[in-house]
C-alpha cells in the first residue's frame, strides 16, 4: 500500500511516499481501508520534531474508511462497517490497524469525507466549547484563527449557544468567512491591533474566554483582553510555542486569570466519551446545525503541499488528503 513516511524530522520535504505492507489487526484491531485523511497542525508538529515520535512513522491522526479485517477479539466493529477515528497514529495511508475501541461508526447521511473532516476538529471544538470552558449564553469569546478548521466550528458552537463571537483572521476573504459562520464582530490582526479592538468592542471590560489555536504571536494579548477572572483556552500553536508564564505577572496581576493547554485526547479518555462527542458532532451535522468547510482536497502523494499550505495560511477550513 501507499504511504506518506517521515523518516527524520523537518520540514515539508521530509514526507515521502513510499510503499509497504498492508498491515495485519492485532486481536483488538481493525484493519480500516482509508476513504480520507484530516490534515492538521498536529501533524507538523510530529513531521517536524516538537512533539517526539519513534522514526520512522506514518504521519496523520484523523480518518475514515471501511473496515475490510477485524481482530480475534474485536466486537464492537465488522468487516464493512464505516468508520472514522482520531488519535491514532498512520492515518497517511491507504490502510491502518486502529484499535477498535477507538472507533466509531459513521451513521448514514454522513460521507466519509465529513467524518474524516469532523473528528479530529469538530470534536476538539465540541470539547473546548462544552467542557474545557462551557459557554454560556450572553458570555463574549474571541477566538483566534476565527477561519480555520477549528476556528469556523468554534464561532458556529458558539452561536448556537447564544454567545457573542469576537474572530480574528488574516484576509477579508477569511473575514468574510468567519461573518458567514455567525461571528458578531472580525478584527483583521494585519491591519488592527487585536487587544485595542477587542477592548473596544467590549467596552474595556474584556472578553469571557479566549480560543487561542495560535500560540505564539497572539498569547501574549490574548491575556490582556480577557475581564478578570478569564479564562484563557490554549488549545494549539499554530505560529510557535508560547514562553514560560510567570503566574503572578500574567495571570494573577492581570485579574486572577486561568490558563488551561488541553488536549482532545484527554477529553474522549473514555468510550463513552468518545462516543458521545462524535455523535453530537454527527448529528449537528445531519441536522444543519453545523456546517463543514472541506475547500482543500488534495490526492495522498500531495501531503507535502497540503503541509506547505496550511503552515502558510493559505487555506480556510479542513484540508483532506484522499488515497
Amino acid at each position: 500500500m501507499r504511504a506518506i513516511q517521515v523518516k527524520k524530522t523537518g520540514g515539508p520535504e521530509v514526507l515521502t511516499l513510499v510503499d509497504v505492507p498492508i498491515p495485519k489487526p492485532k486481536a483488538n484491531e481493525a484493519v480500516v481501508k482509508i476513504a480520507a485523511s484530516g490534515v492538521n497542525f498536529i501533524d507538523c508538529y510530529f513531521r517536524e520534531g516538537r512533539y517526539p515520535a519513534a522514526l520512522p512513522f506514518i504521519d496523520g491522526q484523523e480518518a475514515a474508511g471501511t473496515v475490510t479485517e477485524v481482530g480475534s477479539d474485536v466486537k464492537s466493529v465488522k468487516v464493512g462497517d464505516r468508520v472514522a477515528y482520531s488519535n491514532v497514529m498512520g492515518t497517511y495511508a491507504e490502510y491502518a490497524a486502529v484499535p477498535a475501541e477507538r472507533l466509531v461508526r459513521v451513521p448514514d447521511g454522513i460521507t466519509d469525507q465529513q467524518a474524516a473532516a469532523a473528528m479530529l476538529q469538530g470534536m476538539t471544538a465540541h470539547y473546548l466549547i462544552n467542557t474545557t470552558y462551557p459557554l454560556k449564553k450572553g458570555e463574549t469569546a474571541l477566538v483566534h484563527a476565527a477561519a480555520g478548521g477549528v476556528g469556523l466550528l468554534l464561532v458556529q458552537m458558539a452561536r448556537n449557544i447564544g454567545a457573542r463571537v469576537i474572530g480574528t483572521v488574516g484576509s477579508e476573504e477569511k473575514a468574510r468567512l468567519a461573518r458567514e459562520a455567525g461571528a458578531d464582530e472580525v478584527i483583521l490582526y494585519s491591519q488592527q491591533d487585536f487587544e485595542a479592538e477587542t477592548k473596544r468592542l467590549t467596552d474595556g471590560k474584556g472578553v469571557h474566554v479566549v480560543y487561542d489555536g495560535v500560540g505564539q504571536s497572539t498569547f501574549e494579548k490574548g491575556l490582556n483582553v480577557l475581564r478578570p477572572r478569564g479564562h484563557m483556552v490554549l488549545f494549539g500553536a499554530a505560529s510557535g510555542p508560547v514562553a514560560p508564564v510567570d503566574p503572578i505577572k500574567q495571570l494573577m496581576q492581570k485579574g486572577s486569570l486561568t490558563l488551561t493547554r488541553p488536549s482532545l485526547i484527554h477529553y474522549v479518555s473514555t468510550r463513552e466519551e468518545l462516543e458521545q462527542r462524535a455523535g453530537d458532532i454527527f448529528n449537528m451535522i445531519a441536522a444543519g446545525k453545523l456546517k463543514l468547510r472541506i475547500e482543500y482536497v488534495y490526492k495522498l502523494e500531495q501531503a507535502e503541499q497540503a503541509h506547505r499550505d496550511l503552515e502558510g495560511r493559505k487555506t480556510t477550513g479542513k484540508i483532506l488528503l484522499v488515497t
